[in-house]
């Protein structure tokens, strides 16, 4: 997993910035209900996402465990964010309308741990928005992908869809509707694929060799347009609804 506390400074500008995180928290807010009144938005980053799920009426706010990020996204949700484990979260039970984690349960081995706690602190009736099978969104069809498949372990994602949807059930989290959105300005190039692969972006679902990553990086440097972005990926938001008995 990369070190977020130094990635902070960076985070934004190689993530799509503004557009993306836009996109996320509009899709996000089309999945709580109207008359939700607390939302915490797990592994909030440097709160760029979590400063646009304003609504009236909604009290938002912001968790993560690096220091870094924190420091950005107190500038963005002032009195807002706290600096939390997601698996152990300062919380009462059902003490919140909803709960999103977007792009963290792919990065995590302890998927059913931020859902089971997810659901500890929503209401009966509360949501719990997540994204699912990110990486799988990453291969929109392109000839990077054509380079990358063979070494993509998408299945193996600890935010797939099918895994979230049962640790859900276990812990008293029905699925509802979900929806998608546009991960706008994070269509890869070749040559950006190859220095983030150098640095390590893609442990999630790569777990080659160095000796692999060059031979994967000289495959990159041989396609052409090297700085033309391909196709934007579309994320997957899932959510599940707290039933009474959880």
């Amino acid at each position: 997993m990369l070190d977020y506390e130094a990635e902070a400074a960076r985070y934004d500008e190689t993530r799509g910035g503004v557009p993306r995180a836009r996109a996320a928290a509009d899709a996000v807010l089309r999945l709580v209900p109207p008359g939700a009144r607390t939302l915490l938005d797990l592994a909030c980053g440097t709160g760029l996402v979590t400063e646009r799920l304003a609504r009236p009426g909604l009290a938002v706010y912001g968790a993560d465990a690096a220091h870094a990020m924190l420091r950005t996204a107190a500038g963005r949700v002032p009195d807002g964010v706290v600096r939390a484990d997601a698996r152990r979260l300062p919380l009462r039970d059902g003490a919140l309308d909803a709960v999103s984690a977007v792009w963290l349960l792919h990065l995590v081995p302890f998927a059913e741990d931020v859902v089971a706690e997810a659901a500890r602190v929503l209401r009966p009736g509360g949501v719990f928005v997540t994204t699912v099978d990110k990486d799988l969104a990453h291969d929109v069809g392109s000839d990077i992908d054509t380079v990358l498949r063979p070494h993509r372990a998408g299945d193996a994602g600890s935010d797939r869809a099918d895994l979230v949807t049962a640790y859900a059930a276990a812990h008293g989290l029905a699925p509802a509707p979900g929806t998608r959105f546009t991960g706008h300005g994070q269509g890869g190039t070749p040559r950006g694929t190859a220095e983030k692969l150098r640095r390590g972006y893609f442990a999630s679902w790569f777990h080659g060799t160095p000796a692999t990553v060059e031979t994967l990086a000289r495959s990159l440097a041989a396609l052409p347009d090297q700085d033309r972005p391909r196709a934007d990926p579309a994320y997957r938001l899932a959510c599940y609804v707290k039933t009474a008995r959880g």
